[in-house]
C-alpha cells in the first residue's frame, strides 16, 4: 500500500488540491498597502520619533535632562546643549535621532520628565538614503507638526500619566499636563 502511495504521489497531490482550493474558492488576506490605506494602528504603537513643540515658544520642550540618552539601548539619540547662566537653564542647540538604529522600544518617550520626545503613530514612512532617516532637531519637530495635525482623535501618550499611579508622585510637569 505505501509502495502503491509513493508510485501515485499521494500527498502531493491532497497538497497540490488544497492549494488550488484556497487560489480559487477563498477571498485573499493580503492588504494592497500603498493603493489601499486603511490600516489602523492599535493604541500604544510606537513609530516615528517627533519632538513635542511647546506651543508658547515654539520650541520643543525638551529640558537637555540626557535621560533619553542614557537609557536608550541602541545608543541612537544625540544631544548637544549650551547653558543659559542668566536663567540657569539648559538649551538644546542639537538632537537627533537615527531611525535606522532604534529599536522602538519606548524607553526615551517613558523617561522623559516633561513629555518632549514622542514615538507617534505614523508608520508609514521609508527613506532611500540614510540621511532620510536620520531626524535631526527641526525635522523632529516638523513630525510632530505633520502628526498632530493628521490626528482624529486627542492624543495621549500612555506613558504621560500611567494608569494606576498616583498623581502626586509625577514629576510636576507631568501632573501639569493636559493633552494636546
Amino acid at each position: 500500500m505505501s509502495l502503491l502511495r509513493k508510485i501515485l504521489l499521494i500527498e502531493i497531490l491532497k497538497g497540490l488540491s488544497l492549494t488550488l482550493k484556497k487560489l480559487l474558492f477563498h477571498k485573499p488576506v493580503t492588504i494592497q498597502f500603498p493603493e489601499k490605506d486603511y490600516v489602523i494602528p492599535a493604541p500604544g504603537f510606537r513609530g516615528r520619533h517627533a519632538l513635542v513643540r511647546d506651543p508658547n515658544t515654539g520650541d520643543t520642550l525638551c529640558i537637555a535632562c540626557m535621560r533619553c540618552v542614557k537609557v536608550c539601548p541602541s545608543k541612537c539619540i544625540y544631544i548637544e546643549y549650551e547653558v543659559d547662566v542668566n536663567e540657569r537653564k539648559r538649551k538644546i542647540t542639537r538632537y537627533d535621532i537615527d531611525a535606522l538604529r532604534c529599536v522602538y522600544c519606548g524607553y526615551c518617550e517613558e523617561v522623559c520628565p516633561v513629555n518632549a520626545i514622542v514615538l507617534t503613530e505614523y508608520f508609514s514612512y521609508i527613506g532611500f538614503t540614510r540621511e532620510e532617516l536620520y531626524f535631526d532637531k527641526e525635522a523632529l519637530l516638523k513630525n510632530w507638526d505633520e502628526f498632530i495635525s493628521t490626528q482624529k482623535r486627542p492624543y495621549m501618550n500612555p506613558f504621560w500619566k500611567p494608569r494606576g499611579y498616583p498623581e502626586k508622585l509625577l514629576p510636576i510637569k507631568k501632573r501639569e499636563f493636559k493633552g494636546v
